[in-house]
């Protein structure tokens, strides 16, 4: 009766069984040798996704996850292992395969969002447009709004400097991708060129002056839905780390919850 009651879901971010058996083979194996460990990874996971959803501390977890020092060791292992960000990219191509969609993209929206980050190193850079002293998210999204990419800086890096560094890299992990989407901060010479030099094409969305009032651009609507499902995750909503690796792995972990739940009944 105490595992039922262990097992049963206390939380909305609790994994579900489906969920669970997605994410168990990425995880790592026990020891061979020597004394078998005693905590629960699933349990580790859940705390780890109600962290990040209510968006509390790690000294604040309730008592009826693993202690704070248990989840923190494991979350750490876990990002030196790049588990969350190997858990979204399987997600997201079992997602689009769900869709009957390639699971590697060929087009891409890219756009930024400055947060504030109030224990990054000094503060981070301030982002005059944005009144805003802090890390910027760079971000590549497909057609539908999934997250390939982000590239984390300090909020004074500008937009087309942060994208030479998704264009540079994200064809490592997505190969087919070629064709990129952006706003007008996004036609500068050194992004053109460098996206030239590696086959990609770069389309510019521009806001007609002809049209006064709100209107939906074509493909930018996308990502700027992305900024409103992650912002949905309370830990998001403001860049509360003081290392970029650990911001970015809050970042798939909350968006590979994401498309967990689109993938489970």
């Amino acid at each position: 009766m105490a595992d039922l009651e262990k097992r049963a879901k206390r939380y909305p971010t609790d994994l579900t069984d489906t969920e669970w058996e997605i994410i168990r083979p990425f995880l790592p194996e026990p020891p061979k040798r020597g004394r078998k460990p005693s905590t629960d990874l699933r349990e580790v996971l859940n705390a780890l996704r109600y962290l990040a959803r209510s968006g509390g501390g790690w000294r604040m977890l309730p008592k009826d996850f693993p202690p704070w020092q248990t989840v923190y060791w494991w979350f750490r292992r876990f990002v030196r292992r790049l588990l969350f960000r190997t858990i979204h990219d399987v997600a997201l191509m079992l997602d689009r395969e769900r869709e009957a969609r390639e699971q590697s993209p060929s087009a891409a929206v890219v756009d930024s969002q400055s947060v504030k980050a109030p224990s990054a190193p000094s503060g981070g850079g301030y982002d005059a447009g944005k009144r805003i002293k802090g890390r910027k998210r760079h971000i590549a999204v497909d057609t539908d709004g999934r997250l390939l990419m982000v590239n984390l800086t300090t909020a004074d890096i500008s937009d087309s400097a942060g994208a030479q560094e998704i264009v540079s890299a994200i064809r490592r992990r997505w190969p087919w991708l070629k064709h990129l989407f952006g706003d007008g901060a996004y036609d500068r010479t050194k992004l053109l060129d460098a996206a030239a030099l590696r086959d990609f094409t770069i389309e510019i969305i521009r806001r007609s002056d002809d049209v006064s009032g709100f209107k939906v651009l074509p493909r930018r609507w996308v990502v700027e839905r992305t900024f409103g499902w992650m912002t949905r995750w309370r830990r998001l909503v403001r860049d509360y780390e003081k290392r970029l690796d650990v911001s970015e792995a809050m970042i798939h972990l909350a968006m590979a919850s994401n498309l967990l739940r689109r993938l489970t009944p």
